[in-house]
């Protein structure tokens, strides 16, 4: 019965139902949809916004929870339990990992950073229009040692994992890991950064800071 539900739907909206499960996989694979990534990406995102209702009915069955940006266009899922910005969940306590990444500990150290950085950028008004900052690699290990008495990992491999895992999540973008042997490096930190720490975290990191209404997710991974 859901089934023929779904094939009348995506019938209605000129889809397949491969294009469908495509959005899907893609999404519960990845955990997020950046339109800004790739060409995949965007024409992942624009087929999602295609037949938004019709993803977000289908999750809500199995208790994933939607996360979109449409600002800076882009889309995040979260499991059963989890702390989605702006909205609040008391009903449902997570029980299992499931697909909830979870950064190791100096990722999260990055992660932290890296948003303190976002919000000294965006007060000074060097955010691009596209909701992102430039950021370099000294500039990086410089607030990482000033704000958490932490250094980058010393390996060049173990560097790289980190930077991966924060692109991966669609946190940070870089050209190539080639480019990040040396301090000199950028990276770009991509305005999804918003959602992985709250207000309280960045005020104790960055107390000069004013509360951004668009911040309000803690970090969830």
């Amino acid at each position: 019965m859901i089934n023929s539900i779904i094939e009348e739907s995506l019938k209605k909206l000129g889809l397949s139902r491969n294009e469908f499960s495509e959005l899907l996989i893609r999404l519960l694979d990845y955990g997020v949809l950046s339109r800004e990534e790739s060409q995949i990406e965007a024409q992942l995102y624009d087929r999602y916004l295609q037949c938004q209702e019709l993803v977000d009915e289908y999750l809500s069955l199995l208790q994933v929870r939607i996360q979109h940006d449409a600002k800076f266009c882009f889309v995040r899922i979260y499991p059963p339990g989890a702390k989605v910005p702006g909205l609040q969940d008391e009903e449902h306590n997570p029980f299992s990992q499931g697909f909830r990444s979870k950064p190791s500990q100096m990722e999260v150290a990055v992660i932290l950073v890296l948003r303190v950085e976002y919000e000294k950028s965006l007060r000074e008004g060097l955010v691009d229009d596209k909701g992102c900052v430039l950021l370099s690699l000294e500039g990086l290990a410089i607030s990482l040692k000033n704000l958490l008495k932490r250094n980058l990992p010393e390996s060049q491999l173990e560097r790289n994992l980190v930077f991966r895992h924060l692109r991966q999540l669609r946190l940070i973008k870089f050209n190539s890991e080639a480019n990040l042997e040396s301090e000199d490096s950028w990276i770009s930190i991509q305005p999804g950064i918003n959602s992985f720490v709250s207000d309280d975290v960045l005020q104790e990191l960055y107390p000069s800071s004013e509360p951004n209404q668009d911040t309000e997710n803690e970090v969830e991974h």
